[in-house]
């Protein structure tokens, strides 16, 4: 497992290791089961604070990610993935709302939201 840290991100460094390990797992590169580096050594290897790497692996927890046991380590959880794919659809659905009503507010017409839409996905 690869997580690359960028310091001139505005995203607080444990949301980015999150982030990573989340998609990694969505991916199906880290499958159900699999061992995670222990906090003290993923700390160790991104020359890190544990306390940092101790909030990410909580906050994946808390999220369903993955489950810890105490002195094995932790390890990726099964996932539902028709759950976090509705879960993910709500929100694509409340971000278009937010930008059809700002494109509304400008005058933006629905064939140049689609075309601006067409150009950022094709990125």
């Amino acid at each position: 497992m690869q997580i690359i840290l960028a310091n001139s991100s505005k995203e607080p460094i444990y949301e980015q290791i999150m982030n990573q390990i989340k998609s990694s797992i969505l991916s199906g590169d880290l499958k159900d089961g699999a061992a995670l580096p222990s906090m003290r050594q993923l700390a160790k290897d991104l020359h890190i604070s544990v306390i940092t790497t101790k909030r990410a692996y909580e906050e994946l927890e808390k999220a369903g990610f993955i489950y810890s046991i105490v002195g094995k380590g932790s390890f990726v959880a099964e996932q539902n993935l028709e759950v976090i794919r509705e879960r993910k659809l709500t929100a694509i659905e409340d971000q278009l709302s937010a930008v059809i009503l700002n494109s509304k507010e400008i005058g933006l017409s629905l064939d140049e939201l689609q075309q601006l839409l067409k150009i950022l996905y094709e990125e």
